[in-house]
């Protein structure tokens, strides 16, 4: 089972001063039909800029892999073991993330993948190896990788989930 995600977000009352708006699960989880092990929980996402006038949660639209064009998300991803994961038709895993021209069918892992994006990924839990087309290399909590908008993938080697936090930035 996926681990629920805590948020917090904070805005401005009436008289302009600053209070804690929303403070419990993250609404926006993202189950893909073909492993409901794997979460992916939208924790903010901004459209358009500037970004901290108060307004309504996007993180309910319908999930997209990719952030918009000009604007981020923020999201956790629970990553389970990779003997406990169903890689069976990535190419609809994909569809279902609103990305098939992001998925590389070709590559020498089932999940590699290229966003137009730069990415921020922490981990926060556990660990996980990032792969790229040339290497890999083994992450652990706190740990920081700067994805460039490169084909990449990754695999959790262990067995226990790992939870990493992603700052995707439209690029």
């Amino acid at each position: 089972m996926v681990k629920p995600v805590r948020r917090i977000i904070t805005g401005h009352d009436a008289k302009g001063r600053s209070i804690f708006l929303e403070d419990g699960p993250a609404p926006s989880v993202f189950r893909p039909s073909h492993s409901p092990n794997v979460g992916l929980t939208n924790l903010w996402l901004v459209d358009a800029l500037p970004a901290n006038a108060d307004g309504p949660d996007r993180t309910s639209q319908p999930f997209q892999l990719e952030p918009p064009a000009n604007g981020n998300v923020v999201r956790i991803v629970e990553f389970p073991p990779d003997k406990e994961r169903n890689y069976g038709n990535q190419a609809e895993v994909f569809r279902q993330y609103g990305a098939a021209q992001a998925h590389d069918a070709k590559a020498r892992h089932p999940g590699f993948h290229k966003t137009q994006s730069l990415d921020y990924a922490i981990v926060v839990d556990g660990e996980i190896w990032a792969l790229m087309d040339v290497g890999e290399t083994l992450m652990k909590a706190g740990d920081v990788l700067i994805q460039r908008g490169t084909n990449h993938a990754w695999s959790n080697r262990t067995d226990r989930p790992a939870r990493v936090c992603f700052v995707l930035n439209g690029a």
